[in-house]
């Protein structure tokens, strides 16, 4: 594929898919519909906007980067089911775009904001019907980790909360131009009906996961300490000399129901 005269910019995080063999696989996972409302973040050089747009579903495109918007717009001016924001995707509000309507999302994610993007869209978890990413393999590993393994941290679990993870394939860094120094991986997240778990009130999960990973090196006993007391651990049938990682997803949403019972 033609990568045209845009040079990539190394502060968006700008790695251009020009495999047309991982393309076309990625299409296939996505299997777009033409009733389907997508919203991409990152196009890039339309990689896989163009084969989206020739679904004939409603498609918002997510692009920080003004001079590929403007060449995206220029691009896409004869489909009326093409829409372009120019924006950054951290900061904006999803469902304004799809004005409460239940939509796909997917994107090669920038890898330098691959991780508070995540944190950002899951925000709309009741409106998302599933998302499909490109991100750092890495990324992936944490996103499906398990209690116990070194990558298991706040990313898995807030994930989890939230999505069912199902890594799909590696991408190889030849595939992009310029190519990164890593692997890549495509990832289907799935929202969840309904929570694996109580957690009480709003946001007393994310409270504890925060605290209980920011010192992961550290006890429960001391890295909770702002939270709750030895005691109450205990209490809730978890040992507070465990650490973070020990605890599987179920046992951090005990201790954020302590939280909503003060």
């Amino acid at each position: 594929m033609t990568q045209g005269k845009h040079i990539a910019r190394k502060r968006f995080g700008q790695n251009f898919l020009h495999d047309q063999a991982v393309i076309d696989r990625i299409i296939a996972c996505i299997a777009p519909k033409a009733n389907d409302l997508l919203v991409e973040i990152g196009p890039g050089q339309a990689a896989l906007t163009r084969p989206l747009a020739r679904c004939g579903a409603e498609l918002h495109i997510i692009e920080i980067d003004r001079d590929l918007a403007t060449t995206l717009s220029k691009q896409f001016a004869s489909y009326q089911n093409v829409k372009i924001h120019q924006c950054d995707a951290l900061k904006t509000d999803l469902s304004s775009i799809t004005a409460n309507r239940p939509f796909r999302l997917l994107g090669n994610l920038p890898y330098n904001i691959s991780t508070p993007l995540l944190f950002h869209v899951l925000q709309w978890s009741d409106l998302l019907i599933d998302m499909h990413f490109m991100l750092q393999k890495e990324v992936v590993d944490r996103l499906a980790a398990i209690p116990g393994s070194k990558t298991y941290g706040r990313l898995s679990v807030m994930a989890q909360f939230r999505c069912t993870v199902e890594p799909l394939f590696e991408v190889l860094p030849k595939s992009f131009s310029p190519a990164p120094r890593v692997l890549s991986n495509i990832v289907r997240l799935i929202p969840l009906h309904s929570p694996p778990a109580d957690a009480g009130r709003e946001g007393q999960l994310e409270r504890v996961v925060r605290a209980a990973f920011s010192q992961r090196r550290k006890t429960l006993r001391n890295s909770l300490k702002s939270l709750m007391n030895a005691t109450e651990i205990t209490a809730a049938g978890i040992d507070p000399g465990q650490r973070a990682e020990q605890l599987s997803l179920s046992q951090f949403a005990t201790l954020a129901r302590l939280l909503s019972y003060d």
